[in-house]
């Protein structure tokens, strides 16, 4: 298992050359996220897909 540290450089790395540090802080928010999702289905704390449109048509 890699640590989060590990995970982030390694995103870096297959980063083009060029890229901005905008973009490598997005990327490593977004893998972050992932990280946390996969993380909540793994515990099981999730919301059925009814639950997350019936939240959706209430607002």
């Amino acid at each position: 298992m890699h640590t989060a540290k590990q995970e982030a450089l390694e995103a870096i790395q297959r980063l083009p050359d060029e890229v901005d540090t905008e973009e490598m802080i997005y990327r490593l928010y977004v893998l972050e996220n992932i990280r946390r999702g996969r993380q909540d289905a793994a515990e099981g704390q999730t919301e059925s897909a009814e639950d997350v449109i019936k939240d959706i048509q209430s607002w």
